[in-house]
């Protein structure tokens, strides 16, 4: 089945980029016929599709609570409780609390998020503590695409 990239957040608001930079960066290098990969501003539910015929996905995003170039990977469970609307957008864990619930599908997934320095304006450019760690954050994908289905954990 294939791998789903999911790297969202706001393009104009300096380390926010994170997640879609690095989307479209992957998909314009990548032939590889089992990722899809996608760079998205917020993750709303008509994303819900594109989980349920992945077995994994991975959701990349800049990180407020957490150190300022520090990589975080978690593994992600579904949430129903979280506190985002329906009609704006989804945390990750309520879109795949969504998938589950609608289509009785889980995929497992994980959040690849790096501490944000800076969330000023900036259209498209990264904090050098964020930019300079884009190649470790490629190194975690590279793990988790390596992952066979019966590996588990909390952390890649």
């Amino acid at each position: 089945m294939p791998v789903l990239i999911l790297g969202y957040g706001s393009p104009i608001h300096g380390d926010d980029a994170f997640g879609p930079l690095l989307a479209e960066q992957l998909g314009a290098e990548t032939s590889d016929p089992r990722l899809r990969i996608h760079a998205r501003h917020i993750l709303t539910a008509d994303l819900i599709p594109e989980l349920l015929d992945c077995d994994r996905v991975i959701f990349l995003d800049a990180a407020l609570d957490t150190a300022p170039g520090e990589i975080r990977c978690q593994r992600l469970d579904p949430s129903r409780t979280g506190g985002s609307s329906m009609a704006h957008f989804l945390d990750p864990r309520e879109l795949l609390a969504w998938c589950e619930a609608l289509y009785d599908h889980r995929p497992r997934a994980w959040l690849l998020s790096v501490g944000a320095a800076s969330l000023d304006y900036a259209s498209y450019r990264l904090s050098p503590e964020v930019a300079r760690m884009i190649p470790a954050v490629r190194v975690h994908i590279e793990r988790l695409l390596e992952q066979t289905p019966t590996e588990t954990g909390s952390e890649a």
